[in-house]
């Protein structure tokens, strides 16, 4: 079959266009953005081809799927529907292609992509699998039964697909502009859990997980003693965070992951229990973990001269909330410069006295304006990032052309969070770093 990806550049939309590649189809996209992209390797590998114009032929038979950051005025989507292509959501395509494997769905406000990525990590050392993670990064097998996929909750994307097994790693609020109010989103977590055919692994220490009303067998973890697997004896090394793993009240096993911070520990103990239920020796998974490399944009570390520069996707306040005390138990004698990037006005608003919470666990705080491409600024009047800055009392706008606040940050950690892109921000910093 043909497909054709408007924004193709996109993490998700990157990715499914890999793994259609993969399956044996004929794969092509567009994308707005002409520059390089880290999503953009995959598609090279391939040879899939990617269009900057709106005058190319698309062949009759081609079907089309587009990323939601595109707007139905785009002229391209007009394009191809004036053409009369068939056009299926993005989301229908993934959920068709969760039917065809043995499916380990990853899912949660937080934490999906690196519990994925870690699963994928155990697999790969062991029984090996096809996988879809929303990093830019997938890969099918048509050998191997078994795939594992990042399960995104926006737009209620996920209720279109059907695992076999899947994790549930927390329930926030979360992208409310797609939901009414934390009780849809708890309900639409909920018809996930029954679309799972054997067993569902979930936070036991989030307390809307235990809210999930389903016939699907349920393994709870978590650092509280009620969990079915229980973390304990949690310590920090130079190696990563080292803990223990108990199965009620039998002892399992002793972990190291070369990551920081609580939520890691969580997500890599949702991995250790998801492999564990596929039958995967204890010891793999172990050395398996010793030798993780987080997912792209997650704590991604550079040092320049003696300057830590930290690049992670966080953009919501609990994720940012973890991240800035993971650089605290990595780093706990330097200081802390938090840039935060926001993508979206929805979020802006909706979290704002959340932001500020998070955000005032740095030392000093930076933000952008706001960086969004699915909302219109005219529809949220008076939402700004300057809202976020009034709130911290060390808080100030930054931007590419001001970057030069940083000059004296030589000996900090300066980390830059955002579901948006930042490497500019990044280049431009080390550009004036490296010159002194």
């Amino acid at each position: 079959m043909k497909y054709y990806c408007i924004g193709i550049k996109g993490t998700g939309m990157s990715t499914l266009a890999q793994i259609l590649s993969d399956l044996g189809n004929e794969v092509s996209g567009y994308d707005d953005a002409t520059e390089y992209k880290f999503t953009q390797k995959g598609l090279d590998d391939r040879n899939i081809k990617i269009y900057y114009d709106n005058e190319h032929d698309i062949d009759k038979d081609t079907i089309v799927t587009y990323s939601v950051a595109f707007n139905e005025d785009h002229k391209e989507l007009k394009r191809v529907k004036e053409l009369g292509l068939t056009i299926k959501k993005y989301n229908e395509i993934v959920g068709e292609i969760t039917t065809m494997f043995n499916t380990i769905s990853v899912a949660g406000t937080h934490g999906k992509t690196s519990t994925s990525s870690m699963i994928r990590h155990i697999l790969a050392s062991s029984i090996g699998c096809s996988y879809f993670i929303g990093a830019g990064d997938g890969k099918i097998n048509k050998e191997n039964d078994i795939f594992v996929i990042e399960s995104d909750e926006f737009n209620k994307h996920l209720l279109t697909y059907y695992p076999t097994n899947a994790i549930i790693t927390n329930i926030e609020k979360e992208h409310m502009e797609c939901y009414k109010d934390l009780e849809d989103i708890i309900e639409t977590f909920t018809t996930f859990a029954n679309h799972t055919k054997n067993t569902l692994i979930t936070c036991g220490d989030n307390e809307n997980c235990h809210k999930l009303k389903t016939t699907t067998k349920i393994i709870y973890y978590g650092f509280g003693e009620d969990n079915d697997v229980i973390i304990k004896n949690k310590k920090v090394s130079p190696e990563g965070e080292n803990f223990d793993i108990y199965f009620k009240d039998q002892f399992y096993g002793n972990f190291t992951i070369p990551v920081y911070g609580d939520h890691m520990i969580l997500n890599a103990t949702a991995a250790i229990t998801m492999c564990h239920l596929y039958n995967i020796d204890q010891d793999i998974i172990k050395e398996s973990l010793k030798t993780f490399k987080n997912a792209k944009r997650r704590f991604a570390e550079e040092k320049v001269k003696n300057l830590i520069i930290i690049d992670d996707y966080a953009h919501h306040p609990t994720e940012i909330s973890a991240t800035l005390d993971a650089v605290r138990r990595k780093y706990p004698n330097k200081r802390l410069v938090a840039i935060f990037k926001p993508n979206t006005y929805s979020r802006t608003k909706d979290f704002k006295d959340e932001f500020i919470t998070a955000l005032s666990k740095a030392d000093k705080v930076y933000l952008t304006e706001i960086d969004c491409n699915r909302e219109k600024q005219e529809d949220y009047p008076g939402i700004t990032s300057k809202l976020i800055i009034d709130g911290i009392e060390n808080a100030e706008q930054i931007s590419e052309d001001t970057i030069s606040k940083l000059k004296n940050e030589t000996d900090s950690v300066i980390c830059f969070m955002s579901c948006a892109y930042v490497n500019h921000l990044i280049d431009a910093l080390k550009n004036i770093i490296n010159q002194d």
